[in-house]
């Protein structure tokens, strides 16, 4: 009998590219599309967004070409409860999360992983530049071979169980391969756009949303230095990040940028390049992908990356409890942003990973 899979389709050439390699090497497929927000959930139109009627036109045509059935599958409550409400309140904390980062947690490896196991399907599929190695009967993630397309960063939460019935036939090719397959197949959509903005923030205007979801201002507080003196006004925390240079409204002799945000004093705080270097980080949330867990007080050397777009550093680990790892990398490391991501590697394999942890809510 055929193995069953259920292709998460956003619209786009990737998850088209993955049904059709799926497809061909012999699964019975089921392509389906998570509607996760209308627009009034987001005060924005959401024709420009993976949530559009073009794109679930788009993916309905891809199946169709393939031959295979379709599916529309309704999670607008639970992305608003699992994403777009922690994705606020993270900024609310003065933090900038990822919220990539909790969707394929919560809603393709969780939710929709949840759904495929009720309709007796064996597999999920997504169009993501990763791969997944099984040695030992154990199941591994790993980097892309196209490293400038690899997502791995934003799947390090996926259990071993949830690798073991998940396909990324994608994880071989580079994008440039993928867009000819996508025209040898002759599908709709081969010469589309990418996407890089988060999905319900088509604009990029992560704050603007901010403000319109919660429907309020956020108040004015005072932009100061390293010192203390007060430079300017800020309109807002939820508008400034750790790093920033541009937008502040200030005048100065020399550059500045965002070292620290205040939530207790409402203030911004401005200094030199050189004040964003560190060397410790702490994280909160930690999971590890594969094998036994670490065990409190243990080190481990590793490769760590702070965001997304950034090349693993080296670093050293030490675990403080079940929930929180300390990292001391080797070199300083600027601009470390509470919110983000902080994702271990062993060369191509993910170790796991967590959440950057604000310096005075870090565990001791």
């Amino acid at each position: 009998m055929n193995k069953k899979a259920l292709i998460a389709m956003s619209g786009g050439v990737d998850s088209s590219v993955a049904a059709a390699l799926i497809a061909k090497a012999g699964y019975e497929c089921m392509g389906c599309t998570m509607r996760l927000y209308e627009n009034d959930m987001i005060g924005e139109s959401i024709f420009d967004t993976c949530c559009s009627l073009k794109d679930t036109e788009d993916a309905r045509a891809v199946c169709d070409r393939l031959g295979i059935e379709y599916k529309i599958f309704h999670h607008e409550t639970e992305f608003t409860e699992k994403i777009i409400e922690p994705f606020v309140q993270s900024y609310e904390r003065c933090e900038t999360p990822n919220p990539c980062v909790d969707c394929n947690r919560y809603m393709k490896f969780e939710s929709l992983y949840e759904r495929a196991r009720e309709m007796g399907l064996d597999y999920i599929v997504t169009g993501h530049y990763a791969r997944i190695e099984e040695k030992d009967g154990h199941f591994f993630l790993k980097k892309a071979v196209d490293l400038t397309k690899d997502q791995s960063y934003v799947l390090h939460n996926l259990t071993e169980e949830q690798l073991k019935r998940t396909l990324f036939p994608l994880g071989e090719h580079t994008k440039a391969h993928v867009r000819e397959i996508a025209d040898e197949y002759g599908f709709v959509n081969s010469k589309k756009k990418e996407s890089q903005d988060i999905c319900f923030v088509p604009d990029g205007d992560y704050a603007g949303m901010i403000r319109r979801y919660r429907g309020k201002e956020y108040p004015h507080g005072e932009i100061v230095d390293s010192e203390g003196n007060v430079l300017g006004e800020h309109d807002g925390l939820i508008n400034y990040t750790i790093g920033q240079r541009r937008g502040l409204g200030v005048a100065s002799d020399r550059r500045l940028y965002v070292v620290k945000l205040d939530p207790d004093n409402n203030r911004v705080v401005l200094s030199d390049n050189e004040d964003l270097f560190e060397t410790e980080v702490y994280v909160r949330d930690f999971h590890w992908t594969t094998g036994e867990t670490p065990k409190a007080g243990e080190r481990i050397a590793l490769k760590a990356k702070l965001r997304y777009r950034q090349k693993e550093q080296p670093a050293e680990m030490t675990v403080i409890d079940d929930d929180h790892v300390m990292l001391i990398f080797d070199e300083p490391q600027r601009a470390v942003t509470p919110g983000q991501s902080a994702v271990f590697y062993d060369g191509d394999y993910v170790l796991g990973g967590g959440i950057i942890e604000h310096k005075k809510n870090r565990a001791v």
